[in-house]
């Protein structure tokens, strides 16, 4: 209740409005992409491609290698983050040079000790649940593996002892998971940079949140890759 009465309402609404941003955004990109394709929509066939082409081989060393190479990426975004996470609790201990550096930066509000720490517990989150997000992905991964591991041999595909179709897009469904999951720990990477603003003023830390969904939107519905993708 303390830090209820002593965080300004400034820095309160720009916190609601960076969670409601940053949610709504997401919703956004998940029921917009069902009807206009956006990246993930668009590669998601390409992992439909992926699993129909790997019934049809044997063996399915390939197919192993690049679930493999793609578990690296999450990997390493789940072990930065700790140490983002490490980084932001060293902070903690010396709040009072970080509040003193602030004050020396142009244009950015002055604020109380209590309120600059519960900033950083604010980054702490977001990188917490970017860690859950990646890590899950991960795991995610290694039920690719067993899915790819456990298809039959193409010939009992080809007898049509098991559909080949229904093996492929349940296969599929499971990389596509991986992927979206993968893409809410990148949004919320995204996302802590507007967090980073929000030390300098919560009008900067609004606008910073208006620029990363600008850019998720460019990046996701509008760009080059996309069009190259769909073509």
């Amino acid at each position: 209740m303390k830090v209820l009465s002593i965080i300004p309402w400034a820095d309160w609404l720009a916190l609601v409005g960076f969670f409601a941003l940053w949610i709504g955004y997401a919703w956004f990109a998940r029921v917009w992409g069902r009807s206009r394709a956006s990246l993930l929509a668009t590669t998601n066939r390409y992992r439909a491609y992926w699993m129909l082409q790997a019934t049809s081989r044997d063996p399915r060393m390939l197919d192993g290698v690049i679930t493999q190479t793609l578990s690296h990426t999450p990997s390493f975004f789940s072990s930065t983050s700790i140490l983002v996470i490490g980084g932001l609790f060293a902070l903690l201990g010396t709040t009072d040079k970080a509040t003193e550096l602030m004050s020396e930066i142009p244009f950015a509000q002055a604020t109380s000790l209590i309120v600059f720490e519960f900033k950083i517990l604010v980054l702490v989150a977001i990188f917490v649940y970017a860690f859950f997000r990646f890590s899950w992905c991960m795991r995610q991964y290694t039920f690719v593996a067993l899915i790819i591991g456990s298809m039959p041999p193409p010939e009992d595909f080809e007898s049509g002892k098991f559909d080949r179709q229904q093996y492929a897009d349940r296969a599929a469904a499971m990389v596509g998971a991986a992927a979206e999951t993968f893409n809410d720990g990148l949004r919320a990477y995204y996302f802590s940079f507007a967090a980073l603003a929000w030390f300098v003023s919560p009008l900067a830390m609004v606008l910073g949140t208006l620029a990363v969904v600008a850019i998720l939107y460019s990046r996701e519905f509008r760009s080059e890759v996309l069009h190259v993708l769909r073509d």
